[in-house]
């Protein structure tokens, strides 16, 4: 599946004129991509895509003929990859070929092709902050961005991938009404808000439990810092556990913005594939790669 912000690529190629739909329906072995992958192939150019390589190159060229003939119906496709194409994947893919018309088609398969995105909210406009708005941006999140202060001295200039500033002072109030599953990133221009909104998401977990994920940007001394004033207010160990800090993958020394952005980015997938889209965290036989350009 693609995000939303290819789904609205999609609408826009479709004002242009109609397109090829070209969806992975199933696969069998190791291929480049998994079901439910799409691209869209029209007179105007492409979106999405279904793995790269030589699979990509030849289905973009059988969409292309499509495109040719006055109205052709649904098609598929099986492709052995490795016989076929010569591509070390070894599977086969079947691909299924449809014409959409108008943006209402692409509207009509809307669940088809948009992954269902994770809530997360991102406390704090910081550097951190806006890189990571950036890093998300294209990928199946939903997401809320708040900060204490009002918008004209964190938003950026111009639209930010439709996200609309939530300025709340106090940003911790804004807890109580996140989507249940949503993830939690802490990194506000101040400790104390920091604090605050960590003990309004505990508080949060002890009565709903359904925040699966709070990160805390800062050092393992600012939550030891923390932790020695949440125990004071009576929060468990175990409870305590349930914070992140620092947040990012392991491994990753970076401390420039879109390092830290492009970290936290990964953590995020990591839960949400195991989370929120249901999907083992352990490798599919192919491996995360695509088959090239």
């Amino acid at each position: 599946m693609g995000s939303e912000a290819d789904f609205q690529a999609l609408q826009a190629l479709l004002r242009a004129g109609p397109v090829e739909l070209v969806r992975v329906q199933r696969v069998a072995g190791s291929a480049p991509r998994e079901p439910g992958a799409w691209m869209a192939v029209g007179t105007g150019g492409l979106v999405g895509t279904i793995g790269g390589g030589h699979l990509e190159w030849q289905a973009q060229a059988h969409a292309r003929a499509r495109l040719q003939q006055p109205c052709p119906g649904p098609e598929e496709r099986r492709v052995a990859l490795g016989p076929t194409l010569g591509q070390c994947c070894g599977g086969v893919v079947w691909l299924a070929f449809e014409r959409l018309e108008v943006p209402a088609d692409a509207e009509a398969r809307r669940a088809q092709l948009v992954a269902p995105a994770m809530p997360v909210a991102l406390f704090g406009a910081g550097h951190v902050g806006r890189a990571l708005v950036a890093a998300l941006a294209p990928l199946p999140f939903a997401l809320r961005w708040i900060d204490a202060r009002e918008p004209q001295d964190w938003w950026p200039a111009g639209p930010v991938a439709g996200l609309e500033p939530e300025p709340l002072d106090p940003p911790a109030d804004a807890v109580p009404a996140l989507p249940s599953g949503s993830a939690v990133l802490v990194m506000t221009h101040r400790h104390d808000l920091d604090l605050a909104i960590v003990e309004a998401c505990l508080q949060r977990r002890r009565a709903r439990d359904d925040l699966p994920f709070i990160g805390l940007i800062g050092s393992r001394s600012k939550w030891a810092s923390f932790t020695r004033r949440l125990r004071a207010r009576g929060w468990s160990e175990e409870e305590l556990t349930a914070v992140t800090c620092p947040i990012g993958l392991p491994g990753i020394p970076g401390k420039q913005p879109a390092v830290i952005a492009a970290s936290v980015a990964a953590q995020l997938l990591q839960i949400a594939y195991t989370l929120h889209w249901n999907v083992a965290a352990a490798p599919a036989p192919n491996g995360s790669g695509g088959g090239g350009t």
